[in-house]
């Protein structure tokens, strides 16, 4: 049974609802016949490559709202995060394009090191006073996530590497009607939108393995 994951790396909920998915997989008594597929998101696909803006800065002028008024809902979603164990700074993180950082997280899946990579960048971005869109510190993340780091600073010097395969996962997501992120989907049968709590997706993980079985059986009578 597969679960696509479509994100972002700059989606805090993303960062959270990984977390809240990955604890409700580990009590599932099938997790180990669970395959997990992370798909490509922009949330801000028009933020000019090579330009850094403060996220304080970003979401006062995106939703309206005072520094004050920002700081607080930071603080909020930072609740949510440790939480769940995660660290959260609610200061000092970047916003930026994030299409590099799908291209690599493409290669990393084609090496089977996605998932090692995208905690690393997540945390990095979120944890961490590491600007993931610096090529240089992405660059140390896919060496640190097991990519070869010639091939990974060929990708992200080649701008059409991966293009395709993260522009598809768009496109799909699109078609699937996913306007935000996190979106899980499980077996293409379910879907599931935001960092819903660890039951919701154990309840999924459930119930999409009881229509996978039924199907299973079904093909075999």
């Amino acid at each position: 049974m597969r679960v696509e994951i479509w994100s972002d790396i700059a989606c805090p909920w993303c960062y959270i609802g990984k977390a809240r998915f990955e604890k409700g997989l580990a009590s599932f008594s099938h997790r180990a016949d669970v395959e997990v597929v992370h798909r490509s998101f922009e949330l801000d696909p028009a933020s000019p490559k090579g330009v850094t803006d403060s996220v304080t800065d970003m979401l006062a002028r995106k939703y309206g709202r005072t520094h004050e008024e920002v700081a607080a809902m930071e603080q909020q979603v930072a609740s949510h995060a440790h939480a769940e164990g995660l660290g959260f700074l609610t200061e000092g993180r970047d916003h930026g394009n994030t299409f590099d950082i799908h291209r690599l997280l493409h290669l990393a899946k084609a090496r089977g090191r996605q998932d090692e990579l995208l905690d690393l960048v997540f945390r990095a971005n979120f944890a961490e006073e590491r600007s993931v869109f610096d090529s240089r510190v992405l660059l140390d993340l896919a060496v640190e996530a097991g990519l070869d780091a010639d091939e990974a600073r060929a990708v992200l010097a080649d701008e059409s590497a991966y293009a395709d395969e993260v522009r598809g996962d768009e496109r799909e997501a699109a078609e699937l009607g996913a306007t935000s992120v996190p979106f899980f989907v499980f077996d293409r049968r379910y879907g599931i939108s935001g960092g819903q709590p660890a039951e919701v997706f154990s309840q999924a993980l459930e119930q999409a393995w009881a229509s996978h079985v039924a199907d299973r059986s079904a093909s075999n009578a």
